[in-house]
C-alpha cells in the first residue's frame, strides 16, 4: 500500500484548480440543505445494529430541477439504476446502458474540470493527449466490468461500487460514496442516515461542509463509516479519483491533500486497470481537527 505521510502539495495544487473550476458544484443552503444532527456511535464489525443519532434525513432539501438542468448530473442520474447491486450476480450491459455510459463520459469531458485533469495527466505522462483515447482510458477505469465475487460472473465496476453502492453476500455494504445517490436512496426510504462520524470531543460538521464522514443503513445493512463529498459535481469526483488512481501503481493508495478548507485522506484501490474503490476521508475542516 502506498501511504503518503504529510500533505501532497502538488496533488493539492491540481485538486484546488479542479475545485475552483467546478462551476456545477451546488451551493449549500441554496441548492441543497443538509442536517448533520447527532454524532454516530460505534458499530461492531459484522453487526447491522446502529443506534440512530439522526431522527431526520441528512438531506432536508435538494433542488432536483437544477440537477436535471445540468447535463452531467442528468446523465449521471440516468446511470444509477443500471446496476445489479449484489456482488456475485453478473451484470448485463444493454445497448441503451452502453449509450448512457458514453453520453455521461462525453458530457464530463466537455467540462473545464475534466479538461484540466486531462491536461495534468498528459503532462505527467499518465494519459494520452488524444481525447478519444483518453475517453477509452476513462471507460476502462470506471466502466470496465470485472469479478469482485470470484464465484460469479463479471459483477462489478468502479462506477457501480463508488457511486451506486453494492452489497457483499447480503451482509455488508460496499461503496456508495456519492451524495446524489445517497439523497435519492434516502428520498425513497432506502437509506437511513444514522449520524456523522468524528473523533471524540471534536466539533460537529457545518451545514455548508462539502465533505462528511457518515454512518447509515441501506438494504437492512449498516455502513459504520463512509466518506462522501457533498454538493460537488460528478465530473469533479471522476477527475479527482482518476488522477489519484493514475498517479500510483499500488494496489491501495492513500494520499493526503488539502482541498479548499478540507484536509482529506484520499483512498483509491485498484482492480487491475480499473478502480476497485475510491473515497475521501475528512481529517479536518475550517482548521477544526476532526
Amino acid at each position: 500500500m502506498a501511504r503518503s505521510h504529510g500533505v501532497n502539495e502538488e496533488l493539492s495544487e491540481v485538486l484546488n484548480q479542479l475545485w475552483s473550476l467546478d462551476t456545477n458544484r451546488l451551493k449549500p443552503g441554496t441548492d441543497y440543505i443538509i442536517n448533520p444532527q447527532g454524532k454516530a456511535g460505534y458499530v461492531a464489525r459484522g453487526s447491522n445494529y446502529a443506534r440512530d443519532r439522526a431522527r431526520a434525513p441528512l438531506f432536508s432539501y435538494v433542488n432536483e430541477d437544477k440537477l436535471k438542468s445540468i447535463k452531467t448530473y442528468a446523465y449521471f442520474v440516468s446511470l444509477l439504476d443500471n446496476y445489479e447491486m449484489s456482488t456475485g450476480v453478473s451484470e448485463t450491459v444493454t445497448s441503451e446502458e452502453l449509450k448512457e455510459n458514453h453520453l455521461f463520459l462525453d458530457a464530463i469531458l466537455e467540462t473545464d474540470v475534466m479538461k484540466c485533469a486531462h491536461k495534468y495527466l498528459v503532462r505527467k505522462g499518465k494519459s494520452p493527449s488524444d481525447e478519444v483515447q483518453f475517453k477509452r482510458q476513462l471507460y476502462d477505469i470506471w466502466f470496465h466490468l470485472y469479478h469482485r465475487d470470484r464465484s460469479g460472473g463479471k459483477d462489478s465496476c468502479g462506477f457501480e461500487h463508488v457511486f451506486v453502492g453494492e452489497t457483499k453476500y447480503g451482509r455488508e455494504i460496499m461503496g456508495l460514496h456519492n451524495w446524489v445517490q445517497f439523497y435519492l436512496q434516502e428520498k425513497h426510504d432506502r437509506v437511513d442516515y444514522k449520524g456523522y462520524k468524528a473523533r471524540d470531543n471534536k466539533d460537529t460538521p457545518d451545514e455548508d461542509d462539502h465533505v462528511l464522514n457518515l454512518q447509515f443503513s441501506w438494504k437492512g445493512l449498516v455502513k459504520p463509516i463512509g466518506g462522501s463529498f457533498i454538493g460537488v459535481s460528478p465530473e469533479f469526483e471522476v477527475a479527482l479519483f482518476t488522477i489519484v488512481f493514475l498517479m500510483s501503481t499500488e494496489k491501495m493508495t492513500s494520499v493526503m491533500a488539502k482541498v479548499d478548507e478540507y484536509m482529506l485522506e484520499l483512498i483509491v484501490c485498484r482492480h487491475g486497470q480499473s478502480i476497485g474503490t475510491s473515497y475521501p476521508k475528512l481529517l479536518s475542516s475550517n482548521n477544526r481537527d476532526l
